[in-house]
């Protein structure tokens, strides 16, 4: 059953030197207990996506489209009906996790904020409620992480301590950006274990933003790859990594190790001077003539949607 249904989202930012298109009749949906991982490069809309969804984006943001929870467009939603979808129903972990903790206050006052203000619990209780969270986050003394500060903590556990926060409150879907980026293999695997661990205990939807194919294919149960503000391919994550079907797919997989290394030829297109057609043609070695005047519709093959006249 869908929980979330994002429909022709389009978001651009006015900027003096143009306007940047990062978001482009971007279609999707997430469904309950479901695990998607949006895919990228960086810079391709990903983060967008995840900011619209909450309505973090800066002023300068044009929003159209429709991004449906539970049935109620949160484009159209009042500040106050929106805050309180924010603080229990939808969390979000940010790229940087040092820095989005508050540094003058400890851990564990930062876990216990919202079951006070949201589920008025009682102190004691809330403590009681923290220490076995951050025991269900790996931590080999959790009474003792309880009372330090982030600065005492490395980027890993404190990536651990805002799954514990964003666990607090049960939240039917939450939205992980990048939670493995600049850790090293090691914290990696311990990431990857924790997110596990939160699929299990609080049954959550999870919409996971990398460019780290490895985590997307540990972690999720669709995948949807992102090229210049579009998704171009979704689908199972498992029939992805075993045939990927759109040539940019083909070339993000073979950047691989264990596909040789093999980068992707060429770069990307600008955000402000926008191809025609598709926007991978410039660098695509099947384009045919049609793949750069008009965009290529959502084919079906293999019970999944790829953007690409190849299929048509």
């Amino acid at each position: 059953m869908k929980i979330l249904d994002i429909c022709d989202l389009s978001v651009t930012f006015s900027t003096p030197v143009g306007d940047v298109f990062a978001v482009n009749n971007t279609s999707f949906s997430l469904n309950e207990n479901e695990t998607l991982a949006l895919v990228g490069e960086t810079g391709c809309g990903k983060s967008v996506i995840a900011n619209s969804i909450i309505r973090l984006l800066p002023q300068n943001a044009k929003v159209t489209g429709s991004i449906l929870f539970k049935g109620i467009d949160l484009l159209k939603v009042s500040e106050s009906e929106l805050e309180k979808i924010r603080q229990q129903e939808i969390s979000i972990i940010f790229q940087n996790p040092s820095l989005s903790l508050n540094p003058l206050y400890t851990v564990g006052s930062q876990i216990i904020e919202p079951l006070i203000i949201h589920k008025k619990m009682s102190k004691q209780n809330s403590i009681d409620k923290a220490i076995q969270l951050l025991k269900t986050m790996g931590f080999s003394n959790p009474s003792k992480a309880y009372g330090m500060y982030p600065y005492q903590l490395s980027g890993g556990m404190n990536q651990r301590i805002l799954l514990s926060i964003a666990m607090t409150l049960n939240p039917s879907i939450i939205i992980a950006d990048e939670p493995t980026k600049g850790l090293d293999n090691e914290l990696v695997r311990d990431i990857i274990d924790e997110f596990n661990t939160v699929k299990r205990v609080n049954n959550s939807s999870i919409i996971l933003i990398t460019h780290d194919l490895s985590v997307a294919r540990e972690l999720s149960d669709r995948i949807a790859i992102m090229y210049s503000g579009e998704i171009i391919e979704i689908g199972e994550t498992k029939k992805f990594f075993k045939k990927p079907l759109h040539p940019y797919s083909q070339a993000l997989l073979n950047s691989l190790p264990e596909r040789g290394f093999i980068a992707p030829n060429g770069t990307s297109p600008s955000m402000i001077n926008v191809p025609r057609g598709c926007k991978f043609h410039p660098r695509c070695p099947y384009k045919k003539q049609e793949c750069s005047k008009k965009i290529p519709l959502f084919y079906s093959y293999d019970d999944r949607s790829v953007r690409c006249y190849l299929f048509q």
